[in-house]
């Protein structure tokens, strides 16, 4: 029975050790060598695709200007822009602008210049309808706004409540779609070496995913807590011993 008892406290101790969770494995902002240490990127603008819904506004002097294109930018007017499968948009009195593959900014001007054959002094102001990312999985799950031109990582998470202590920290995702494809982001989010990497701010329509761990299902947030486990399955073990041998 002695010979038995070790054997289960000795298995129980070792399975203690790799499913507790640890500073090191939920922190963030660490810096440790054996995390991985990303690049500074530069910061890339947004570029607009087919299906984005833009608002603007028509800055002029002009007041015919004014009243064909209301100010949808702040305001509860529900008017907007979409961008069709051609990489156009369509506005009153103006052909097909080109706009796809643009930055706001682009946008901005091309809208501009389109508009000066009636107004010299018009001045067009931009902002993205469809600007909203999606979280999945042990970070949340929702769709949520993206209130300034730069939100990263973290203020991302902060606004779907925050990532489980059970989530996958060392293999995050981000899913971006590009005017031409696809990509998957896999990243280590506990390195203090994210902040202005490539992996740092979010973009419309990403799709964060976090992984739960596979210690999810049996890990404690202390060793103590393991070690209240490990005593009573060896209580237990020795009470079904003993009534196995008095039979």
């Amino acid at each position: 029975m002695t010979k038995i008892i070790k054997y289960i406290v000795v298995f129980l101790v070792i399975i203690s050790f790799s499913s507790c969770y640890t500073r090191k494995s939920n922190n963030l902002l660490q810096e440790r060598s054996s995390l991985p240490n990303y690049e500074k990127s530069v910061f890339e603008n947004y570029m607009l695709q087919i299906n984005d819904e833009l608002l603007i506004r028509v800055i002029s002097k002009d007041e015919t200007l004014k009243t064909i294109f209301p100010n949808t930018i702040n305001t509860n007017n529900t008017i907007s822009y979409r961008i069709f499968e051609d990489g156009t948009a369509d506005f009153p009195f103006v052909s097909r602008v080109p706009l796809v593959g643009k930055t706001l900014r682009e946008a901005e001007k091309t809208l501009t210049d389109s508009l000066r054959n009636f107004a010299n002094d018009v001045v067009v102001k931009m902002a993205l309808k469809t600007s909203t990312f999606c979280v999945i999985g042990a970070a949340g799950r929702g769709y949520y706004p993206i209130y300034k031109e730069r939100l990263t990582i973290y203020q991302a998470l902060a606004m779907s409540g925050g990532m489980e202590q059970s989530a996958k920290l060392s293999q995050v995702k981000i899913v971006r779609t590009l005017p031409n494809e696809t990509i998957i982001k896999t990243f280590d989010i506990r390195t203090k070496s994210i902040i202005d990497s490539e992996f740092y701010y979010i973009q419309p329509n990403d799709i964060i995913y976090c992984d739960f761990s596979p210690k999810k299902f049996w890990a404690t947030s202390s060793y103590a807590g393991f070690f209240g486990v490990i005593t009573a399955s060896v209580s237990f073990a020795i009470t079904v011993w003993n009534l196995a041998e008095r039979k």
